[in-house]
């Protein structure tokens, strides 16, 4: 539905109000049959497609939904990327409530000047399903935001939504980055590290690098990464892994303790499927796969509480040239 309000409301508003109505408790508007006579008998049409609006979305109804819709009418938020018209629609209302199954809205406040409609609402739900391809996380969430409709002939020509996008990732304990695709020569992107916690210094590293042709083909293989990640926390040898994911271009690093080790991913099926698709014609339009072996590794070093020195571990000595016991060392990767 909608996730921005404050400020961008007020600005927003329509300047002069035929009619404002406020409806509190029930969570949506009262009959629009019992409105004030004042109400003209527009007002009263406009508001009757809104009410039946908001009424499908609690009813977590997509055909609903769609029907309060006129013939191109569009649908658009700051988490749309661009007006969604038709079947757009119901599928992105579809996957809200597939991630939030007892999804509702409360409907606070509302106007209308001809067709123009505008209105105000909590949305409240818990994340009991996936989203955006993440596990549950079973937090509730609450967000405020606005809506405002141009409405003719008793349907819906546009829906203009206005909400804090970052707010239901916070809420579910998400980070939100924002940040440029790109600067000159320099590309921005996302990263994700497992480790094992195994203190070794890594005897070989397996490179990978992937240029994948759309959003679907980055997500299936995100998708085979992770479950590929998940099976290397079990295998012998394994010390971590990163994965970097910059534009088109999908890189993973992991770290082994020996040159023997890394063929033991040829025993996970989730990594067989990937590499049979990229091999095959399903995944990438480029990429290779290599084996590393360090030249030279050096101690890790660690700082001295005590004197404030960057000390090598050695050998497990764990004390500094001052005497002091020195923290622990954290893995290598």
């Amino acid at each position: 539905m909608s996730w921005h309000a404050e400020g961008v409301v007020g600005s927003l508003l329509f300047g002069s109000i035929l009619r404002l109505c406020d409806f509190r408790g029930s969570g949506l508007m009262s009959d629009v049959a019992n409105l004030d006579a004042a109400t003209s008998a527009g007002a009263n049409d406009v508001l009757k497609t809104t009410q039946q609006y908001f009424e499908a979305w609690n009813r977590r109804d997509p055909a609903a939904v769609a029907a309060c819709f006129g013939e191109g009418g569009t649908y658009r938020d700051p988490t749309t990327g661009g007006a969604l018209e038709g079947e757009a629609i119901t599928a992105y209302a579809s996957a809200l409530w597939a991630a939030f199954p007892d999804l509702t809205f409360e409907l606070s406040r509302a106007s209308c000047e001809g067709s123009l409609v505008s209105t105000q609402w909590v949305m409240r739900g818990t994340n009991t399903g996936s989203f955006f391809a993440l596990s549950p996380t079973g937090r509730s969430v609450e967000v405020r935001g606005a809506d405002f409709f141009v409405i003719e002939g008793g349907a819906i020509q546009s829906v203009e939504g206005y909400f804090d996008s970052r707010a239901v990732p916070s809420q579910l304990g998400l980070d939100v980055i924002v940040q440029p695709h790109a600067i000159g020569p320099f590309e921005f992107g996302t990263s994700v590290r497992v480790a094992s916690g195994k203190r070794r210094q890594p005897g070989v590293f397996s490179i990978t690098m992937l240029d994948v042709r759309s959003d679907d083909e980055a997500q299936q293989v995100k998708d085979y990464s992770r479950q590929t990640a998940i099976a290397m926390l079990g295998m012998p040898g394994f010390l971590g892994f990163t994965g970097a994911t910059v534009g088109s271009r999908m890189i993973t690093v992991t770290a082994w303790e020996d040159e023997d080790s890394p063929a033991r991913l040829r025993t996970d099926p989730a990594h067989r499927e990937a590499m049979a698709k990229f091999f095959g014609t399903d995944i990438g339009s480029s990429g290779f796969v290599s084996t590393w072996v360090p030249r030279y590794v050096a101690p890790m070093r660690v700082r001295c509480e005590s004197c404030a020195a960057m000390a090598a571990v050695q050998s497990g000595e764990m004390r500094c040239h001052c005497g002091a016991q020195l923290p622990e060392p954290p893995p290598y990767f």
